[in-house]
């Protein structure tokens, strides 16, 4: 049986009508997942819809970035089902999800332990993996830590300083965020994608506003659009300048740092005069940006912007150029091409692991689809390259900023949004700066969502934490931890 007659191809945003989404016994679902991963693709999302009693539907969106192809299916399950994880180790943290939130047991999981914690659990009351051996002995950090951090279990067995494994355990941060959705959207919705990850409040409000536009049959103006595109670009700049300051910080060099806690204020400020919020809160909603930019505050937003790009050059140049900081970040916390690829990395992650992944160029939304920015990559895998691949994009950025707000296209931020289609699918991407942000909608007879889920670049990405620190002396963890940035509270929806 052929690919086409087990899955939906889609295109990012744009909706299919549910029944188009092909049903299929949980073996020909296997061998669509495992033929498509296969063949080049990675899951962007895999998760599970309750039916009854221990019975659920699968789902899962393939995305082909070789290809620019979206594909999606589902399966109904009652009880367990073959685990996918032995043969795509990419499935191993979704099915421990669906796991942990609908009962069904994927048979042959290597590790089917809850990856949050499950109401009959007490918050990190679990049994933790164990090395044993002579002098191995087991360092337990977290969850609080010290300064202002969320909370998040990490368990190292080491044996001397060398970790052999590290364990992490999350789930702290759960809010519910996911099952709040479902029968909206209505007023409060918008309000929970802004503060699914706080730092990535444009790149979740706009996968939220590109799924309902799609089933909606909107589409925003061409002007609001590219307001939405410097918007998240100003989002990638303000996080990765505050990464290198901190990366800087971490390895005790001091004129890095300064610059970088300073400039990260400035990009944040000019997300606040774009709309009032250094987080930017309240710009980007269905069918429209919520503030318009004039032409004195889009000069002076360009004004800013050259002199912060002037200073923060310099503090790159500064931490780049200093071999005492090149001494910690190369071969620290490295995490191969190969190693990277099996377990679906995304974002800056994947790229400084050589993998050409980036949802602007391969599945392109709005400004664009007309403005390709350069896939930043490089090759080595380790601190270094993930810090280097972060400053090539806070140019690329810079120079995107500066040549949308020159030239915003003219007419009108708003258009209207009618009723959600009923009985729909809409899986929708963007690239957040930590990487691919995939929402999946699908809505009942009303036109109201049924199920909602989320899967932030994080999700994708803590386990490439766990293995880049194999190997690794523990006192590196902090710098690696950093070097990746990840979301407590994107994870934990």
């Amino acid at each position: 049986m052929t690919f086409a007659a087990l899955a939906a191809t889609l295109k990012n945003a744009v909706p299919v009508r549910l029944a188009e989404t092909p049903r299929v016994e949980i073996s020909l679902f296997r061998d669509l997942v495992l033929g498509e991963v296969e063949d080049g693709a990675r899951i962007a999302a895999f998760f599970g819809v309750p039916r009854g009693p221990g019975e659920a539907t699968l789902f899962a969106v393939l995305a082909n970035d070789t290809a620019g192809v979206l594909r999606a299916s589902s399966s109904d399950v009652e009880g367990s089902y073959p685990a996918l994880t032995p043969e795509c180790t990419q499935a191993h943290w979704f099915e421990r999800e669906i796991a942990e939130d609908l009962g069904a047991t994927p048979e042959g999981h290597p590790w089917p332990k809850p990856i949050r914690f499950t109401r009959s659990e007490l918050p990190g009351v679990t049994d933790h993996y164990r090395v044993e051996g002579h002098e191995v002995h087991e360092v337990a950090v977290g969850p609080v830590h010290a300064g202002v951090i969320e909370p998040g279990h990490f368990r190292f067995q080491c044996h001397g300083e060398t970790v052999f494994h590290l364990e992490i355990s999350l789930g702290y941060q759960h809010r519910g965020v996911e099952r709040a959705i479902p029968g909206g959207p209505d007023a409060r919705t918008i309000h929970y994608m802004e503060t699914a990850a706080g730092d990535t409040s444009i790149g979740h409000a706009l996968a939220y506003c590109h799924a309902v536009e799609g089933l909606a049959g909107a589409a925003a103006s061409p002007r609001a659009q590219a307001i939405r595109g410097v918007a998240l670009e100003l989002e990638r700049l303000a996080n990765h300048t505050g990464d290198l300051g901190a990366l800087a910080n971490d390895v005790g060099y001091l004129p890095t740092a300064s610059y970088c806690g300073r400039l990260r204020g400035d990009f944040l400020s000019l997300t606040a005069l774009l709309c009032g919020s250094r987080f930017g809160r309240g710009l980007v909603r269905p069918g429209r940006v919520g503030f318009d930019l004039d032409p004195e505050r889009a000069t002076e937003t360009k004004e800013r912007l050259a002199a912060a790009a002037k200073d923060v050059a310099n503090a790159a140049q500064l931490l780049f150029k200093t071999s005492s900081v090149r001494a910690r970040f190369e071969n620290t916390g490295t995490l191969l091409r190969q190693t990277a690829h099996e377990l679906g990395l995304v974002g800056p992650a994947a790229r400084a692991s050589g993998l050409e992944r980036d949802v602007r160029r391969e599945f392109p939304t709005g400004i664009f689809r007309f403005a390709q920015v350069p896939v930043s990559t490089y090759h080595t895998g380790d601190v270094f390259a993930r810090a280097h691949v972060r400053w090539m994009e806070i140019q690329r950025s810079i120079e995107f900023v500066g040549t949308h707000l020159s030239g915003l296209p003219g007419g009108e931020v708003r258009v209207a949004v009618g009723p959600l289609a009923p009985d729909s699918f809409v899986a929708s991407l963007i690239e957040g700066w930590r990487g691919e942000i995939c929402h999946v909608a699908i809505t009942g007879p009303d036109g109201h969502f049924a199920r909602y889920k989320i899967v932030d670049p994080s999700f994708h990405n803590w386990f490439g934490l766990a293995m880049a620190m194999r190997g690794q002396e523990i006192s590196d963890f902090p710098l690696t931890n950093k070097s990746f940035n990840l979301s407590y509270c994107g994870h934990d929806l």
